[in-house]
């Protein structure tokens, strides 16, 4: 179907690629993903695909989390103006913090918001797409000290011949 064929070729390869190759999250691990949109809803499948124990689902758009959990995700977790609170309620579904959070707007705030969740040993990947001159702020000290990571993901290191072809097969078998 050619629409699906644009969603593999857009925010699918974003998504899952992120998931399953920058991340390489591995089975059994805790994840969150900020932001529902195409690329966000892909980081959800792509959790599922790597067989994540707990995939949490935020937005401040109660809709988005009803697909997110339909695609996979384990928990919704609705957003609020209070990016500390969020960050909290984040930390408090996932025994202190979800292993890998994945930031798919490209705000600084979420950026800091995903930062804000990690646990030690945690993992940040950035996935949306930020305008070039946007700042976000954080400590680095924590990062030395708990061994965090921050990983940036573009286009989910697609390679077109060979990852469009397994994301259609995927797509074929309902996954």
């Amino acid at each position: 179907d050619p629409a699906v064929a644009a969603l593999i070729g857009c925010c699918v390869a974003t998504g899952v690629g992120a998931a399953l190759k920058t991340a390489v999250v591995p089975a059994g691990a805790s994840v969150a993903v900020i932001g529902l949109g195409g690329v966000g809803l892909s980081c959800v499948m792509g959790a599922v695909l790597a067989d994540a124990g707990r995939i949490v689902a935020v937005d401040r758009v109660p809709g988005k989390l009803d697909v997110a959990l339909g695609l996979g995700a384990t928990d919704g977790l609705l957003a609020t103006d209070d990016p500390g609170a969020t960050a909290a309620a984040l930390r408090d579904l996932t025994d202190g913090g979800p292993d890998f959070v994945f930031e798919a707007i490209g705000l600084p705030a979420t950026v800091e918001l995903a930062i804000g969740s990690l646990p030690l040993g945690g993992t940040a990947v950035l996935v949306g797409m930020t305008p070039v001159e946007s700042r976000a702020s954080f400590a680095v000290y924590p990062f030395v000290d708990g061994s965090r990571r921050i990983l940036g993901s573009n286009y989910g290191f697609a390679e077109p011949h060979i990852d469009f072809p397994r994301y259609a097969v995927l797509h074929l078998a309902g996954r």
